[in-house]
């Protein structure tokens, strides 16, 4: 008995003990461990660019696992993970691209030598172009023996970094893309990392790779290695042999490289034989059809890719019968034409996937399909096929589960063959012309049928018994822009209402009317996007009762609902990420429940009657990145907005009621937001100076004030803004001269028109390299254009129209080679016109708008909605930039890729004198052209014929003389043309082409002009037998005539003004109207074309 106590004694004791050490295990390994925090707070100061590192906190016992980026081991509570990517720099900051190493830092790998654990580490994006001296990953290899994943892509790294590499041997995953690695790479430094199964070197300007360098006599082989990136590089055929060593390779990548015919891969005299290659893409190169033969030995390959190359015409697929164990072939983005297909073949028994997009194909190809009886994915995205489907081959392709004939031309009602298809998943015929019924019928028994796409095709009535229900439960469609017809614009399909797996939706721009909607939120309680913009349903926005935590995206923008924005939005859909509810007619305030959504990083409610303040919180406490508020009848003070706009980038508060002066702040409360890169406060009610606090904006990127009441000059600090792209401070009342100081180096788009801004330009703008667009119209600025305006070397728009500049053009304007719209009109500039303005090209830019990136959905693509989500985008900016320019008698606004493609030259109300030059017919990319109002003499060049492009032609109030040459009819696109008041002779062009459509004010003000259709024959000025019928007395007669009308209009003019005179001296009332009127009459921009009249053709007669 007592034994047994004794033992249960035992067995408590150690019982507690246990306990006691759990207790004692979790009271210490809780939380990472101290010392490996304090490490991490050590590189914090590195890696903390605009903050991103905020949840690393100096705060003692602060768990380091649950930091962002930092991940554990679940069990020692040791760091494992460290993810700092573009954590030092990002794709916005102000790198110098023509010396990028200016840029870089050099890294102390030693700061990782305390994560003792640590299995993977991701630096990418972050600006190193080394490692310091003694401090590289070399020393790393004692002590991180767990390492095996790193990534050091897009960063400034050379191959030198290698040989620091080569100690890390656990390393099995190694990315180097993007970097600085250059011509003949040595990659002797990898040697020993004998555990490396993937290698990524894309992206860089490697020509070739030295592998037949010896270390200690051992050539140097990466054995293991079984993936290998090398796209994006300079390879040529020749410098494929060092892949010899490769022996475990079983993916590689040569995508986008020099590369072209055939890829004979040779080792001296022998093949190399890559016998465990599964995968091997050549996109991007300029391989010939002769590439397959060369390839010949590659008999496990399973993956072909070669999009983008030079396979033209006819594919035999005989040539790729060495490929048995083929199961994708990817010849996209050839000149195709045709595939020649064989019955009982190795290739066509075996592969299952075969993408021939943007190809040329016929119809036929879809006849002979359907040999491939193992086929699961076809696609022949935009491939030119024309007609109806046809009702064999395609047809016997049973296992097929994606289908892709989207933009195309394929047309008529559906073939019944899709019945056939019952293995079909997703399916794409958008961009066609069929015609779909809207029980969408054809699809009725694919009950394996989950996403389809139909956009662009026609949806068509059938008989109303038809009632059959659908088999297939779709989890995503897209029917943008199909219903047509306003009889079926009154509802949806109804065979939606039996839909309940939905998890995208796409229904855009179909006209359809009627209430919101909500049974297809209730339905399917799955659906994460929700897309109904471009519709005309009405009435209040009417949600479910019920929340639905799987919506992240809904886009009801465009439609004409009404009413408040429900506030159980914010419960109904507690984790919606993206919101658009713009161009809607909803009124009230912002729900101030929008500032709980923790998700919400896209909130667009523009265009609608929305009036209060913005809610603080929606700032302060959401998570927004980009918030549209623009056009409503919001007001306030702004000012408290844009300084607590913390983690938003874009702030888009323009066409609103927003008043005040945004000086008048305290704003060393404040600390300046580092996230706002984009801010657009135009059209709004703004007045008084131009804040200085916008100093402390140093990561803005677009800033935009324009049409407010702005007034002053423009402050210094606006120099300081050094990554500054686009400005635009137009439509305001600031005075002053533009800071000498003004030229941020990445500097791309201002416009500063329509102020009062004086003086010259002095050194504004200098040596702005990177400035596309200068737009300076309606101010007072003087001068003349400086010299060093060829400094701007990428300015494509160049807009002065007017000012008071004055002097000659200088010739150092036409080394602007990217120049396409000059606008100098309305100023006083002299002199002859620069013949070298003809060498100008005046290239399309499509630089002179602005760069702007789309957001993807926010939705993980799963392989049954791809078909349907891709594509699907949303601008990451909604600033535009738009160009004013006169042309064909109006005032034209241009953005989007119309500005891309407009050229023109206005000169227009100036003082040029002298002749046209020639030259200028040489601009034949150029579509306006504006001489009008000038001083110019001499006769229009007959090499404006070469003008090809050109739609408006403005010589008018010239004194230009001379015939208009008749080889202008060849001009076919020329919409407007004048040559009024002029001094022109002769005959008009024949009215044929464009000259038939012109009309008499084209020529008016010229009396010796003569033609149809000014009503006046030019017989009696051309007709040859008129001088030959006149005697000679009769000539001599007329001679005499004209020599006594001559003096009598000499002596006549001498008397008239010797009475007026004398009539202005003796009456000193009538001496001074005459001086007032003379005054007026000089200051005039228009002269007297009688004066011109009869001076020329007087003094004419007289000679």
């Amino acid at each position: 008995m007592m034994m047994m106590e004794w033992k249960w004694l035992w067995f408590i004791r150690i019982a507690v003990m246990l306990l006691v050490l759990e207790g004692c295990r979790w009271c210490t390994i809780d939380a990472c461990l101290e010392h490996e925090r304090i490490a991490l707070l050590h590189l914090k100061p590195f890696f903390n660019y605009r903050h991103q590192l905020q949840s690393w906190v100096e705060v003692k016992g602060s768990d380091c696992c649950k930091w962002e980026g930092v991940e554990c081991n679940t069990t020692t509570r040791r760091v494992i993970l460290l993810s700092l990517n573009s954590t030092r720099w990002d794709d916005n900051m102000d790198y110098n691209m023509d010396n990028r190493n200016l840029n870089a830092w050099y890294l102390n790998a030693s700061m990782f030598l305390p994560f003792e654990e640590l299995k993977s580490l991701y630096l990418s994006g972050n600006a190193i172009g080394g490692n310091l001296e003694n401090e590289g990953f070399g020393k790393l290899s004692s002590t991180l023996s767990n390492l095996e994943i790193l990534d050091l892509s897009e960063n400034y790294l050379n191959d030198s970094i290698l040989l620091s590499l080569s100690e890390l041997s656990s390393l099995r995953y190694l990315d180097l893309s993007s970097n600085q690695f250059e011509g003949s790479s040595h990659p002797r430094g990898l040697n020993n990392l004998t555990n490396l199964k993937y290698l990524d070197l894309s992206g860089n300007n490697i020509e070739s790779i030295s592998n037949q360098v010896m270390i200690d006599g051992i050539q140097l082989r990466l054995t293991n290695l079984e993936e290998l990136d090398l796209s994006g590089n300079l390879f040529r055929n020749n410098t494929i042999s060092s892949l010899e060593g490769l022996s475990s390779l079983k993916s590689l990548t040569l995508s986008y490289n020099h590369l072209q015919g055939s890829l004979d891969i040779k080792d001296g005299d022998r093949k190399l034989e890559l016998t465990h290659l599964e995968e091997l893409y050549l996109d991007g190169n300029q391989f010939n059809t002769s590439v397959f033969a060369s390839l010949n030995k590659l008999s496990n390959l399973k993956s072909l890719s070669i999009r983008g190359n030079q396979l033209k015409g006819s594919i035999d697929m005989k040539d790729l019968e060495a490929f048995i164990n083929l199961r994708e072939l990817d010849m996209s983005g050839n000149e195709l034409k045709d595939l020649v297909i064989h019955q009982e073949s190795n290739v066509s028994s075996n592969v299952e996937e075969i993408y021939l997009d943007g190809s040329n194909l016929s119809t036929n190809i879809l006849q002979s399909i359907g040999v491939f009886a193992s086929l699961k994915t076809l696609s022949l995205y935009g491939c030119g096929l024309i007609g109806p489907l046809p009702n064999q081959g395609w047809c016997d392709l049973r296992n097929l589960e994606v289908l892709d004939v989207s933009d195309n031309a394929l047309e008529g009602m559906l073939s019944p063959c899709f019945s056939n298809l019952t293995s079909l998943r997703e399916l794409d015929i958008s961009g066609n012309h069929f015609q779909i019924p809207l029980s969408f019928a054809p699809f009725a028994n694919l009950s394996n049928l989950k996403a389809l796409s139909i956009d662009e095709n026609k949806m068509v009535m059938e008989p109303s018994f038809y009632t059959s229900i659908p088999k297939f439960q779709l989890e995503a469609i897209s029917l943008l822009k199909c219903i047509t017809s306003q009889q079926l614009s009154l509802k949806l399909p109804t065979f939606l209402y039996y839909q309940y797996d939905l998890r995208y939706v796409d229904l855009s721009q179909n006209n359809v009317s009627g209430t919101f909607p909500t049974w297809l939120l209730e339905n399917n309680t799955k659906l994460g996007v929700l897309i109904l913009r471009g519709n005309s349903f009405t009435g209040p926005l009417s949600l479910p009762s019920a929340p639905n935590s799987n919506v992240s995206l809904i886009d009801i923008s465009q439609n004409k609902l009404q009413g408040q924005i429900p506030t159980s939005i914010c419960s109904t859909f507690p984790h919606l990420s993206r919101l658009f509810l713009s161009k809607n007619a909803f009124e009230g305030n912002i729900p101030l429940c929008l500032s709980g959504l923790k998700d919400l990083s896209f909130l667009d409610l523009s265009n609608n009657q929305l009036y209060g303040k913005v809610p603080e919180e929606l700032i302060t406490k959401g998570s927004l990145i980009i918030l549209r508020l623009s056009n409503n009848n919001l007001s306030g003070n702004v000012v408290p907005v844009i300084l607590n706009a913390n983690g938003v980038q874009n702030l888009y508060l323009d066409g609103n009621n927003f008043s005040g002066e945004m000086t008048n702040v305290d704003v060393s409360t404040f600390e300046f937001p580092n996230s706002l890169s984009e801010i657009d406060l135009s059209n709004n009610k703004l007045h008084g100076k131009l804040p200085r606090w916008i100093r402390n904006a140093s990561f803005l990127v677009r800033l935009a004030l324009s049409n407010n009441g702005f007034e002053g000059s423009i402050p210094l600090e606006f120099c300081k803004l050094n990554r500054l792209e686009f400005l635009d401070l137009s439509q305001n009342n600031l005075s002053g001269s533009v800071p000498s100081c003004f030229n941020p180096p990445n500097i791309e788009h201002v416009h500063l028109h329509r102020n009062r801004l004086r003086g010259p330009l002095s050194l504004a703008f200098y040596n702005s390299s990177s400035l596309v667009t200068l737009d300076l119209r309606g101010n007072n600025l003087t001068g003349s254009i400086p010299k060093w305006i060829d400094t701007l070397s990428s300015l494509s728009v160049l807009l002065l129209k007017d000012n008071h500049f004055h002097g000659k053009v200088p010739v150092q304007l036409c080394k602007l080679h990217s120049l396409s719209i000059i606008d100098l009109s309305q100023n006083m500039f002299s002199g002859p016109i620069p013949s070298c303005l003809g060498n100008l090209s005046l290239p399309i830019q499509g630089n002179k708008n602005l760069g702007i990136g789309f957001y993807g959905l926010p939705i993980e693509e799963d392989e049954s909605t791809s078909i349907v989500t891709r594509g699907i985008s949303y601008p990451e900016s909604y600033l535009e930039e738009v160009i004013e320019f006169t042309t064909k008698s109006g005032f034209y606004s241009y953005k989007g890729d119309i500005l891309s493609y407009m050229t023109g030259v206005d000169l227009s109300c100036n003082n040029f004198t002298g002749h046209i030059p020639p030259e200028l017919g040489n601009l034949s990319e150029i579509h306006s052209l504006n001489l009008s109002h000038n001083k110019l003499t001499g006769v229009i060049p007959s090499s404006f014929s070469k003008l090809q492009h050109i739609e408006s032609l403005d010589l008018s109030y010239n004194n230009l003389s001379g015939e208009i040459p008749n080889q202008l009819v060849d001009l076919n696109y020329l919409e407007v043309f004048s040559v009024a008041y002029n001094n022109l002779s002769g005959s008009i062009p024949e009215p044929k082409a464009q000259f038939g459509t012109f009309i008499e004010n084209s020529y008016e003000g010229n009396p010796f002009l003569c033609g149809a259709i000014l009503h006046k024959s030019c017989s009696n000025t051309d007709s040859p037998s008129t001088i030959s019928t006149v005697s000679k007395d009769k000539g001599e007669d007329g001679l005499i005539d004209t020599y006594g009308f001559c003096v009598s209009f000499l002596v006549s003019y001498v008397v008239v003004l010797l009475t007026i005179f004398v009539v202005l001296y003796i009456n000193p009332y009538w001496r001074r109207a005459w001086f007032s009127l003379v005054g007026k009459y000089i200051t005039t921009c228009r002269c007297s074309h009688v004066s011109n009249f009869l001076t020329y053709h007087i003094f004419k007669q007289c000679v």
